[in-house]
């Protein structure tokens, strides 16, 4: 069994070249996207993998390790626009936006490796049903956060939710590639 920073690092390797190459085709153009519009991508993407795992049926091709790739990058999208705010065009050359994105994808990396400290790698004896869940319930509390304006009384705030989506997104993808 590869350890888990070797196998965050791979999957993480593989969700940065696919948006790369995304990158290439279609430029930044979701930097015009507001927060809750890239939180509503996501959480379209969360939905249908709950809608994969429920039903024996499937209609699209694509399944579930897609869906949480695309959930990894959205949300990487998602600390971006948070740092920097919307604009109203694409503003960010490619070498830009591969900087932001390492750069919120290593203090992301840092966080699993504290908590997967303090939690003893838990998260292995999980579903990736449940890890699907867990990104569920913390995309609607980012939207409960957005509709307050991004202000909270006592709980983490929308960067450490997004996160920890991308870390649940990450064990899932470890538990799917076993």
């Amino acid at each position: 069994m590869k350890s888990t920073q070797a196998h965050y690092k791979q999957i993480t390797e593989n969700c940065k070249e696919l948006f790369i190459n995304k990158m290439s085709d279609y430029g930044a153009a979701w930097r015009i996207l507001r927060l809750p519009s890239l939180t509503d991508q996501i959480f379209i993407k969360a939905q249908r993998i709950r809608s994969i795992q429920d039903k024996e049926e499937q209609k699209i091709e694509e399944g579930q390790v897609s869906e949480f790739i695309g959930i990894i990058n959205y949300s990487l999208m998602a600390l971006i626009q948070f740092e920097l705010g919307i604009a109203d065009q694409p503003d960010l050359n490619p070498k830009e936006v591969i900087v932001l994105y390492e750069k919120h994808l290593a203090e992301t990396y840092q966080l699993m490796l504290d908590k997967n400290h303090d939690y003893g790698e838990a998260w292995r004896e999980m579903r990736v049903s449940s890890l699907t869940d867990l990104i569920l319930q913390k995309l609607l509390r980012v939207k409960q956060i957005e509709d307050n304006r991004g202000k909270t009384l006592v709980s983490e705030g929308i960067g450490a939710n997004y996160q920890d989506i991308i870390n649940y997104a990450v064990f899932a993808l470890i538990h799917l590639d076993s």
